[in-house]
């Protein structure tokens, strides 16, 4: 069987503070429900910290709402380092993680009245769908972007998980065949070459780019596919400067978001595929790894502009842990949805800021 993608299972975030930083997410965005929580040694990730292991700290948090999480990251063995230069819109990796809401005004209200930094009023994208951005107190820059399908709309928070990111690349044509072929972005919602308005408030959003919103025209599969739903990536490719790497000069873990992550199954398969189109694992945990509360199999691949695409084959997740309630995957139909239920009994792993 091919490779089965269910969805972003998370966008991992380099922090200086992994509660503090989670606290914050809980209570500006609700992602409350923790799926793991571990102090460990990074030791797979060589190609990415300097060829050492590392010590860290790593909290995997979810809004049961819908959407993927957040893997909030801490080095716990090193002070994890900011870029050197000003960040900006266009520069090679991950710049901007999408978040969905249920409601874009109650959403934006809500963000002003907890003083979040809000570094636009709500815009329009270029397909006339509203938007807003708000900054983090580490500097990461979130979109909140309308949504219509969710796992569970009667939870109470106007936000879901997250829905994607803006990735800055140097070649749109060469990126828009690795998110199509690989992690199946086969369908463009737009494709504008402008300065855009919309783009403005943001750090070098004052330049001109060419810019691409693509999304998937199958819908997703596997056991996360309902809760995970489905997402969209946004390739930015700035026209009249010279893009640098996000990550220039920095280890993997250090501030920013540092990898996209796709929960998947027939890891063999994926690999094999990857291979043949020019992006094999870079990192590969080879069997099971054990998150303590969580384990499953990850791998690495880089996209054209080498930012870091993770893969995840889930083996066991922690449904009520007060209960010691436990699923393991590995003998399921690798396509069949877990029941609603049981996703739903996350919310008793709930923890409130």
């Amino acid at each position: 069987m091919t490779k089965v993608i269910s969805g972003i299972q998370q966008i991992g975030i380099g922090i200086p503070n992994v509660h503090e930083a989670w606290n914050w997410y809980n209570r500006h965005f609700d992602f409350d429900i923790p799926m793991f929580d571990e102090a460990a040694e990074a030791g797979l990730m060589l190609p990415y910290t300097d060829g050492k292991p590392q010590q860290r700290h790593a909290i995997l948090a979810l809004n049961l709402k819908g959407g993927g999480g957040f893997e909030i990251w801490q080095y716990t063995s090193r002070t994890p380092q900011p870029a050197d230069f000003q960040l900006q819109l266009g520069d090679l990796g991950i710049f901007i993680t999408k978040i969905k809401t249920s409601n874009i005004e109650a959403a934006f209200r809500q963000l002003a009245q907890k003083k979040a930094h809000l570094l636009s009023e709500i815009i329009q994208m270029p397909d006339g769908t509203s938007h807003f951005f708000v900054q983090d107190p580490y500097g990461n820059i979130f979109q909140i972007v309308p949504a219509k399908t969710w796992f569970r709309p009667q939870e109470k928070s106007v936000f879901g998980g997250a829905y994607g990111a803006v990735i800055g690349v140097t070649d749109i044509e060469k990126s828009k065949a690795f998110y199509s072929k690989i992690l199946g972005y086969d369908t463009v919602v737009f494709e504008q070459k402008a300065f855009f308005d919309d783009l403005k408030n943001i750090p070098g959003g004052q330049h001109k780019v060419h810019r691409v919103l693509l999304k998937h025209s199958q819908p997703r599969q596997g056991a996360f596919s309902k809760l995970l739903g489905p997402s969209t990536i946004e390739l930015i490719k700035v026209i009249d400067r010279t893009p640098q790497k996000i990550f220039k000069d920095r280890l993997w873990g250090d501030l920013g978001f540092i990898h996209l992550c796709f929960d998947i199954r027939n890891m063999a398969d994926l690999k094999a595929e990857c291979e043949t189109l020019g992006h094999p694992f870079t990192v590969d945990s080879a069997d099971s790894f054990d998150m303590g509360e969580a384990a499953g199999h990850f791998a690495y691949i880089e996209d054209p502009d080498g930012a870091l695409i993770e893969f995840v084959e889930t083996h066991k997740i922690p449904i009520a842990k007060k209960i010691g309630f436990y699923k393991d995957l590995k003998k399921r139909d690798p396509l069949k949805p877990l029941p609603d239920w049981m996703l739903g009994a996350l919310r008793f792993n709930r923890v409130k800021a």
